[in-house]
Order: structure tokens, then C-alpha cells, then sequence
């Protein structure tokens, strides 16, 4: 036995001649004791007190969270929730393979006969169950669950590369949770001529803070709100609602992701914010809507999320029906009869349903070709870790995290896309150079597709038991919800697309015709009978009040009229002209809202943001405006540091200059008025794709839907499109009908192909 040598007590721990040397250096010890304490002092200061000053500046709150439905399970509930899950599972996947059989009753026999297959219910579709089983986890913790597997990830690269990131940190740089950027790759030019944080200092950009359409999107002083309704079916009893940005926000915090937006992560994102990430809303397929419901707690208001094991047990790579309990909300509208998750609107405090739609393109194997045919969103939304590209054309203000990478129709169907029939593919294909696959592929948008809309006289809703924004016209009709622009990709900083005839004739100039002014007889009618109910309510002149809808620059000074056209030309043609431009069907949309004017240019003025709860109760628009602005971060805005900050670069790309920090509610500076949007909001449609195109008479006649001449081609050239001799050799087949299923939709399909 050999005996261990004791150490003394100069020898208590190993370490290095040096440090031995260093220790007894009274100088060095001086000096390692500073630097411990100054690096002790940064961390308090960056992890603690500027956290802490953060909040107390802003006013946002950030505290523990917890969720009712977090619970832990027994054995025995565990058991009977995987069995359950196994037989949904099992159903699902009978369901689809099924899907052709058109008699009912055989159908349902062939089901029942697939779901008794042994092979097939050993076929496992949830693979949690077992992983959940094993690691003897009954409870779902969130995130903290997730991480116990998930620490880090592996993201493929376009070019081949595998690259480990950590994954709460990954999720936390998205956009999905951050709701802006301030990197480059917008693919917007602010009416300055200059392209959004490219080649000068990045600021935070994206739904966080986008002047809006809906100014309650505003997201601070529209995050969640508890709105008090007494809808008829209650007979006068308060009915409480939930309402905000925040319902489809990954995040489960108090408020937006605040300390994102602050240069160079001078404020960290507190713990509890990773803690709150809500995994589940992307990655259960058994993902509950109905726990999407605004909750009220010590600390203010917030998004109660689906934390069931139920929903963790479900989990794996996201599914359309995961991108579309937030997604079509905006596409297909919350009145979409097959948005599923607007049939789930929670188990108290249900969330608001929104009458009119967004887009008024949903995504659905009812209405759109590629959904029918079984692509999911990923398909072509290929993401690389939790960044999920938009693609690389875009009008709007919305952030992008992989603004580089493609997403359009190319990427599976070549540029020459008709193939099929030999004496028409020349002629189709060569549309496709001149003529995005949209425009004929996307008849029209949904009929509830809003287009105008007025925030500032709205409207009692009997069976909401609430006031709301007056719909002033909606509309999915081509040149009505519809409009067809050339367009290279850009747009401006309030969502105009950019783009130019390839003769780049300065005729074409949609931000003084097609963008800016209604001429049709028929909608400015239609829009006259519509607002007759608001017109005697609050006692408007009829022609006041129909003028800046009929013509949006009406209301601009000649000063800034003649401003707007020079700074067209100045600073957006050249823009227009680049790259290569083709004809885009957009949705448009134009809304009335409270503005600052005095933050005015030729293109608008800061919109204001609405108080909810205060709108939607009382129905006093301005009131609602003055709580909104009361908000503390709002306030902040007005200040030195926020306009030295951010609000200065702000409007320089909204066109307006220098921002002029005159907090509207400090005295003698209201200046505040109801005014609707200089130009309407013009924004893609990708979805809602249907296998047959146009008819070439749809576009080629003389009350064709695309105007050859407000698109800028010459008088001559307009005469050629409209007369053109090719049409004889197109025999135009009936257009079928708006859903087709079954066989029907493939024989539609096969004549698309054929064309």
C-alpha cells in the first residue's frame, strides 16, 4: 500500500509557479482585485440595474409567469392521454388516405378497416409519447422541458454547412419573437430614396412599431386588452373579450420584446422572457387554441398559452394547421369559414373576431391549389434553425430573417411554366416574363377582403356588444380589392409597390393615379350607401367627406402636392426603374385614422395608436387616441433620447424630415386631426392560387381588367394589346368554379396543365 503525500496548507490546491508569484504581489493583488470588482460592477449594472431602469423608463413590466394548464400527470392519465393521441392519429392519417373515396359509406367502411390494421396503428406518429415515457417527464414546463433534449441544434445552410447554435437564443433573434429588425435586407425604400437600415444606422423596424392600417397593431399600447362587451345573446350581462398583438406572439411576457430594440443588446432579454416562449403554438399538432385567451395577474395583462402535456406529447416539425392558427387571421380573415382556429376562440375571455379580412387570400385545400395538393408551409418557407424566410419581394415594413433567400413559384416550376400543349406554351411563357404567375393564377380575393375601412366614427356591432370600425368598402373583385402594378421587388416605407414599364415611360405613376384616387362610378356609389349611417350619426357633409376617398391627394396643400411630385421623381423614380419589373396583382387598402400633423409630409403624418379598451367600449375615438398616447413608452417617443434614437431616421424614410418631438398632450400642442392615408396600402397576394389561369379576353380587350394605359404603354402599343390576332387560337374554356373538390379538381387541374 502506498502511502498519499499530505499536502500543507500552502499547498491546499495545485496551481501554477506563476500565480504563485502573482498571489504574493501585492501590486497584482491590488490590481486583480480592481478588475474582479469592475467586472463584478458591469455585470450588476448591465444584468440588474439596466434592466431595472429599463422597465422604470419604458413602463413595461416583466415578472414570473405561470399557466393553469401546466400540470403534472399521473402515470395511469399519461397512458390514456398517448392512447388517445394514437387513435387521433390514427383517424388523421385514415382520413387522408381515404380522401378520394366519394362514397360515404364506403368510405367510412375502408376507414374503419384501416384503423383495425395492426401495421398501421404500430405506425407512430408521436414520438414524444415514448421520449416523454422514457425520461419520466409528466409535466410540460415550457421551454425548460424542451431544453433538456433540445440545448443546442443543428442548422443546414444553403450551401450544405452545418452550423450548432443554442436553441433559446436562436428562437429569441427571430422574428416571430422579436417583431422587428434593425439589420439590413429590407426590401424597402423610405420616400427619401434611401433603402431601410442598408448603409446608415440600423434602427428597429417591423410590426413592433409600423405605422399601420390598424392602429391598434401599435404593439405596446396594443399588446392585450380586456374588453368589456354586453352582446345581445347576454341580455345586458358584461361579457368579457381578449384583444392584441399579442395572441400570436411566441412570446408570453407582458409586453412586446422591448429590450430588442435597443442598439446593440444594451438590454438584455430577461430570463423570464426565454421562459415564456410558447414552443407548443409552432410545433403541437394538438396545440389548443382555445388557451389563447388574455389572463389578468398581479403584474397586468398577458397571453395564456397551451402548456398541457397533452400538446407537448404532440410535438414535431410545424404544420400548416400550426402556421395557421396565426397566419390565417391575416390571409383568409377570422370570418373564413375554414379557419380553424377562429372556431376555437377560448375557454374564457374569448378573443375578438375580426369581420373583414386582411388579405382576403387564405391558404386551404378549399381555395388554394397547393394546399389541395398536399405541399405545407415549410415546402417553399424552407427555414434554416427557427428563421423562417418571407422571401425576397415585399412592399411592406413587415422584418424578414433571411431576407436573401427566395420564395416564389420558380423554385418548383421553372420560369417556363406551361409545358403541356404545344400551341400555346410560346405564348403563355412568354407572359411570364412580362406577367407574374399571380395575376392570372389569383382570380379575385375573398368578397370580405376590406379595403377601406374608418377608425375614427365607428359603429355600435349589437351582436359583439361593442363599437367598431366602420367597413367602409370591401371588395375581392379586380381594379375594386385588386389592383395590378408593375413591381421589381421594392416597395416604399408605407407599402407602395415599385417597379416600372420596361420602357420606363414616367407616365406610369401610381402614387399620383391608381393608388391614390377611385374613379369607378359604381364603387364610389356602393361606398356613398355604405357610410349613409355614419354620415347622419355624427353629422359629416356628404361631399367632405366622400372627396379624400374619391381622391386621397385632395387632401394636400398645393406646397405639398408640388413637394410629392418632386420628391417622385427625385428619389423614387430611379428606384422604380430598377431591375426588372412585372405586373403584380396587390391587395388594396386605405384606412381613416387620427395622425400628428405635426409630423406631416407629402406622403402622411404619424399615425396614432388606439387604446383598446377604450375604443371598443365607449366608442370615442380621440379619447381613445389620448390613452393610447398617455402610454408611458409612447410618451418616450416625444423625447431626446427616443428622436435622437430612432424617430429622426423614422421619418426621414416616411418623407417628413426631422421628427417634431411636441408630445400631443402637453399643452397648446394638439394638433391631431382624422385623416385618411395619402395613398392606399398596396399588399402582395401570394396565396390563394387556383390551377386555371385567366383567359387571355379577360386581359386583352378594350374593358379588359389590366388598364395599358395607366400602366404606361403608349397609345399605339395599348390599341395592339387590346386587338391582339393570337386570341384565335385560345379556345377559352369555362372558368370553374370558386371550390372545386375531388374529381372535379383534378380533371381542372389536368386542363391547366394542358394549357
Amino acid at each position: 500500500m502506498t502511502d498519499t503525500p499530505q499536502r500543507t496548507s500552502n499547498e491546499s490546491f495545485p496551481c501554477p509557479g506563476w500565480w504563485k508569484r502573482a498571489f504574493r504581489n501585492r501590486r497584482l493583488r491590488k490590481w486583480s482585485f480592481g478588475i474582479l470588482v469592475a467586472v463584478g460592477c458591469g455585470l450588476a449594472i448591465r444584468y440588474v440595474l439596466v434592466p431595472w431602469g429599463f422597465q422604470k423608463y419604458t413602463g413595461v413590466v416583466n415578472a414570473e409567469l405561470s399557466y393553469p394548464n401546466s400540470k403534472a400527470v399521473s402515470e395511469a392519465e399519461f397512458e390514456a392521454i398517448a392512447a388517445d393521441l394514437r387513435s387521433e392519429g390514427v383517424l388523421r392519417r385514415a382520413l387522408a388516405l381515404t380522401s378520394s373515396v366519394t362514397d360515404s359509406i364506403a368510405r367510412k367502411t375502408r376507414i374503419r378497416m384501416i384503423a383495425a390494421t395492426p401495421s398501421f396503428q404500430r405506425q407512430e406518429e408521436f414520438a414524444h409519447i415514448r421520449y416523454f415515457r422514457d425520461a419520466g417527464i409528466r409535466r410540460y414546463e415550457g421551454p425548460k422541458t424542451c431544453i433538456r433534449c433540445h440545448e443546442t441544434i443543428d442548422v443546414r445552410k444553403p450551401d450544405g454547412t452545418i452550423q450548432k447554435v443554442k436553441t433559446i437564443p436562436d428562437v429569441l433573434n427571430t422574428i416571430h419573437y422579436k417583431f422587428q429588425s434593425m439589420d439590413g435586407g429590407f426590401t424597402t425604400y423610405g420616400y427619401d430614396g434611401r433603402q431601410v437600415n442598408t448603409g446608415t444606422r440600423g434602427i428597429p423596424v417591423g410590426k413592433i412599431d409600423r405605422a399601420c392600417g390598424v392602429p391598434g397593431s401599435f404593439s405596446w399600447t396594443g399588446w392585450a386588452a380586456l374588453i368589456e362587451t354586453k352582446p345581445a345573446h347576454a341580455g345586458g350581462e358584461v361579457v368579457l373579450r381578449s384583444e392584441g398583438c399579442g395572441q400570436c406572439h411566441i412570446g408570453g411576457g407582458y409586453h412586446p420584446a422591448t429590450e430588442n430594440m435597443m442598439p446593440g443588446l444594451v438590454v438584455p432579454t430577461p430570463k423570464v422572457a426565454a421562459e415564456g416562449l410558447d414552443c407548443l403554438i409552432c410545433h403541437a399538432s394538438a396545440y389548443d387554441m382555445n388557451q389563447r385567451f388574455v389572463i389578468r395577474d398581479e403584474h397586468g395583462l398577458r397571453w395564456n398559452q397551451d402548456r398541457s402535456l397533452r400538446a407537448a406529447l404532440s410535438v414535431g416539425r410545424p404544420t400548416n394547421e400550426n402556421c395557421l392558427n396565426c397566419h390565417q387571421h391575416n390571409m383568409g380573415g377570422d370570418t373564413y369559414a375554414y379557419n380553424t382556429s377562429a372556431q376555437s376562440l377560448g375557454t374564457q375571455n374569448q378573443r375578438l373576431l375580426h369581420g373583414t379580412a386582411k388579405r382576403g387570400n387564405p391558404f386551404s385545400v378549399h381555395d388554394d391549389v397547393h394546399a389541395r395538393a398536399g405541399l405545407v408551409c415549410l415546402d417553399c418557407h424552407r427555414p434554416q434553425g427557427h428563421k423562417i424566410p418571407r422571401g425576397n419581394k415585399g412592399t411592406d415594413l413587415v422584418a424578414n430573417d433571411l431576407p436573401d433567400v427566395k420564395v416564389e413559384c420558380e423554385m418548383c416550376h421553372t420560369s417556363a411554366p406551361h409545358v403541356r400543349n404545344r400551341r400555346t406554351r410560346a405564348a403563355l411563357n412568354g407572359h411570364a416574363d412580362y406577367i407574374a404567375c399571380e395575376t392570372c393564377h389569383i382570380a379575385r380575393l375573398l368578397p370580405f377582403n376590406n379595403v377601406l375601412k374608418d377608425w375614427v366614427h365607428p359603429v355600435w356591432n349589437e351582436e359583439e356588444g361593442m363599437y367598431v370600425p366602420k367597413a367602409v368598402y370591401s371588395s375581392g373583385d379586380p381594379n375594386r380589392g385588386l389592383a395590378y402594378l408593375w413591381f421589381n421587388g421594392n416597395g416604399t416605407f408605407l407599402a407602395n409597390a415599385l417597379g416600372a414599364n420596361p420602357n420606363h415611360s414616367p407616365d406610369y405613376n401610381p402614387l399620383m393615379r391608381q393608388i391614390v384616387m377611385i374613379e369607378d362610378p359604381v364603387v364610389l356609389g356602393e361606398i356613398a350607401a355604405n357610410t349613409r349611417d355614419i354620415r347622419t350619426r355624427y353629422g359629416l357633409d356628404s361631399a367632405s367627406y366622400m372627396a379624400p376617398i374619391a381622391n386621397a391627394l385632395s387632401q394636400l396643400s398645393p406646397e405639398m402636392l408640388s413637394r410629392r411630385r418632386e420628391m417622385i421623381e427625385r428619389n423614387l423614380r430611379v428606384r422604380m426603374n430598377e431591375g426588372k419589373s412585372r405586373i403584380y396583382p396587390f391587395k388594396l387598402f386605405n384606412a381613416m385614422m387620427f395622425e400628428d400633423l405635426n409630423n406631416e409630409g407629402p406622403f402622411g403624418a404619424m399615425i396614432l395608436p388606439f387604446d383598446y379598451r377604450t375604443y371598443f367600449e365607449t366608442g370615442d375615438a380621440e379619447n381613445a387616441v389620448k390613452v393610447a398616447v398617455a402610454n408611458p413608452i409612447v410618451k418616450r417617443m416625444y423625447e431626446t433620447p427616443f428622436k435622437l434614437y430612432m424617430m429622426d431616421e423614422f421619418m426621414a424614410y416616411f418623407g417628413v424630415g426631422k421628427w417634431t418631438a411636441k408630445y400631443p398632450l402637453d399643452e397648446g400642442n394638439w394638433n391631431v386631426q382624422p385623416r385618411w392615408m395619402r395613398q392606399m396600402g398596396t399588399l402582395m397576394v401570394n396565396h390563394g392560387i387556383q390551377p386555371v389561369g385567366r383567359q387571355c379576353a379577360e386581359c386583352h380587350n378594350r374593358n379588359g381588367i389590366l388598364d395599358f394605359a395607366a400602366l404606361g404603354y403608349t397609345t399605339d402599343r395599348v390599341r395592339a394589346l387590346q386587338n391582339l390576332p393570337e386570341l384565335s387560337y385560345f379556345q377559352p374554356p369555362l372558368r370553374p368554379s370558386h371550390r372545386q373538390e375531388g374529381a372535379e379538381v383534378q380533371a381542372e387541374a389536368t386542363d391547366a396543365s394542358e394549357r
